[in-house]
Parts: structure tokens; C-alpha cells; sequence
């Protein structure tokens, strides 16, 4: 094994692999659009095609982030490398709950999404290929319920999601760990010899 490669080698096992780094980003990106644009078409007149549209995206890509999320937990559990945190102890425990109740929420979240949906009674599609089913009967009277219930979880996972991000850049900027470079590409200057 030449220097290039073994540097390489030890500075790809204190980083997160890239279909780690990939699922994380990818994650985050399509949060931030669920959450904004279903906040968006609320200042758009009903009925209207942009409002319809935006819905449709929000719709669509919920449909990709529930198979997003469930890739993404395969691939945690059978896949991926974990690099070595270097962290408290207690700090670690922190993060891995925290870590925890995110795929939760986020997994609650898909869940009142296509029930919100089915209640609406409303038949609804995957960028308009196919449609999504449901699977088995939900009262009507449940919409306004589900809904209130996928808005506070969308909160929530956009506050949790906030205290994720803010615990990264004190890692990164005021205790100088790597805890943030672990998910971030290498910088092209590291893979020189």
C-alpha cells in the first residue's frame, strides 16, 4: 500500500462514507423543501394551479423521501462505515438519541403524511405516474386531526433538526473536533500525498 493510499484509507475511517454523507444531505435538503413549501401554499389562493403544483411536488416528494428514509435506515443497519467519535462519552449518548428520536419523528412524519392523505379521501400520485392507494379505510373525520398532528411533528423535527445543526458548528467551531467533517467530503488537499 503506497502513502497516497493509506492516508486516504485513515482519512476515509474518521469520516462517514459517501452514501452516508449522500443519504444525510439528501435528508436534510428535502426537509427543508417539505417544510417550506407547506408553508408557502399557505399564502396561495386556493384552488389556484401554483398552489396545486407546490402541493403536488410536497406530495411527490414525500412519496421519494419515505423510500429516502427507509434506504436510509437499511443502509445504517447493514452498511456504512462508523467512524470513531471523538467525543464525551456523555456528549456520544446525546447525539445517538438524539439521532434516535429524528428517524423517529422523521418516520412518524411519512406515516401521518399518507394517512393525512388517504383521509382527505383524495386521490394522489407520484409525479403524476402512479397513483398511491390506501391500503385500508380511514374515517374522514380523522383529516383535520392527522393534519394538526403532520404539522406539530414537522415542527418538531425542524426544531430537532435545528439543535442538530447548531450542536455540529459547536463541535466544529468552538470545541474543534471532527464531528462535523465526518459527514463534509474531503477536502481535495487531503487526498495529496
Amino acid at each position: 500500500m503506497n502513502s497516497t493510499t493509506s492516508r486516504l484509507h485513515s482519512l476515509s475511517a474518521h469520516r462517514y462514507d459517501r452514501i452516508t454523507r449522500l443519504f444525510h444531505w439528501l435528508t436534510a435538503a428535502i426537509v427543508i423543501f417539505l417544510f417550506a413549501s407547506a408553508h408557502i401554499w399557505a399564502f396561495l389562493a386556493k384552488g389556484t394551479d401554483l398552489r396545486k403544483g407546490l402541493q403536488s411536488v410536497h406530495i411527490s416528494l414525500g412519496i421519494a423521501f419515505a423510500g429516502l428514509i427507509v434506504a436510509r435506515i437499511v443502509w445504517r443497519v447493514f452498511g456504512g462505515n462508523r467512524p470513531k467519535h471523538d467525543t464525551h462519552p456523555a456528549a456520544h449518548l446525546a447525539a445517538t438519541l438524539g439521532h434516535g428520536v429524528l428517524y423517529l419523528l422523521l418516520l412518524a412524519q411519512i406515516s401521518l403524511g399518507f394517512l393525512f392523505r388517504w383521509a382527505q379521501g383524495e386521490p394522489f400520485t407520484f409525479f403524476g405516474l402512479f397513483p398511491i392507494p390506501a391500503p385500508f379505510a380511514i374515517d374522514h373525520g380523522l383529516r383535520s386531526t392527522l393534519g394538526g398532528l403532520h404539522d406539530n411533528v414537522a415542527w418538531a423535527i425542524i426544531f430537532l433538526a435545528g439543535v442538530h445543526a447548531a450542536a455540529a458548528l459547536w463541535h466544529h467551531y468552538i470545541i474543534g473536533d471532527s464531528t462535523l467533517k465526518r459527514m463534509l467530503p474531503m477536502p481535495r488537499g487531503d487526498l495529496r500525498g
